[in-house]
């Protein structure tokens, strides 16, 4: 939708953010989240929300949007505030983690939006004024020849060692006799008897993804999504905020919902990850994806209408 008019993308200096600079022109803003307050940062919080506004303010004033489109996280409120202030029409869709309410971000930010957008019916339910585009959608395809590979992943942002430490020592106790390759986050562990790697680009994700017969991850959306997308396996361990993992317990909410549909397995502890992963392997897998051609349809008209005017 974006490459018919001139864009640029703000995001995080993530492994990810990076893999779009190869090909987009990106601004990076700092990460900061309220969440971060929450789990004892206060100062931290405050530190990267004043880099934040003072670098959101500086793209706004070099770019000058006309018109905004932000998926959320709390790294873009500022680009939201100082563009809402220069004039620009903003799109908030908030994210397809958020099944059942609306997001906190979706809740701070959306008196800043001039549209927006909820990615379930529940969720815009509980979200005064939002458009509904489910974009969820099951796939009847061959499964893909699968190799012995068993892909750990804990997601872009942060490190979870917990769930590397888990799969390690299901590797150790013979529960995984496939080879294992883990994407453990930087400063994440690295446990002897599995392959390791901090970060990986995202086109060589797609590509384990294709080959990895089990895939256990954390329990963001993308992650998830991505390894339905490519028929695999699915355990996911969803991060706790009582464990100092994540900003609140959303991943469980998601994890919940994907199972409730018949698509993954999921656990808490080593001992449910033997269990998940025994009815990981008698299950038939099942393919998903995400479909937004509705949601592009959509935006693409509410840009041209802004153009024409």
């Amino acid at each position: 939708m974006w490459e018919m008019h001139d864009h640029v993308l703000v995001t995080e200096d993530t492994a990810l953010g990076r893999s779009i600079a190869a090909t987009e022109r990106v601004h990076f803003v700092p990460h900061f989240a309220v969440g971060q307050a929450r789990l004892g940062a206060p100062v931290k919080m405050l530190r990267t929300a004043m880099a934040s506004a003072l670098r959101s303010l500086a793209i706004v004033r070099q770019e000058r949007p006309d018109l905004i489109i932000t998926t959320g996280a709390g790294s873009q409120v500022f680009i939201l505030l100082w563009g809402r202030l220069w004039g620009a029409r903003i799109i908030l869709i908030d994210s397809f983690a958020r099944f059942r309410r609306p997001s906190l971000f979706a809740r701070l930010a959306g008196p800043l939006a001039h549209v927006r957008i909820a990615q379930s019916a529940e969720s815009a339910a509980r979200w005064k004024g939002a458009r509904v585009f489910d974009p969820f959608r099951l796939l009847e395809v061959p499964r893909p020849a699968k190799e012995p590979l068993l892909f750990a992943t804990v997601g872009a942002t942060l490190p979870f060692d917990r769930l590397i430490t888990t799969v390690a020592n299901a590797k150790q106790a013979g529960l995984v006799p496939e080879r294992v390759i883990a994407q453990r986050g930087v400063g994440g562990v690295a446990p002897a008897g599995i392959e390791t790697v901090e970060e990986l680009p995202f086109d060589e994700v797609t590509q384990l993804l294709d080959r990895a017969d089990i895939v256990v991850c954390h329990g963001g959306t993308g992650s998830l999504i991505t390894a339905l997308r490519a028929s695999c396996r699915v355990v996911a361990l969803p991060r706790r905020f009582s464990r100092g993992e994540h900003y609140d317990d959303h991943q469980a909410e998601i994890v919940e919902a994907f199972a409730e549909r018949g698509l993954i397995d999921w656990a808490d502890t080593e001992a449910d990850f033997a269990a998940a992963l025994a009815r990981a392997r008698a299950r038939t897998p099942r393919a998903a994806t995400t479909d937004p051609s509705a949601l592009l349809a959509f935006l693409a008209e509410y840009a041209a209408q802004l153009q024409r005017r």
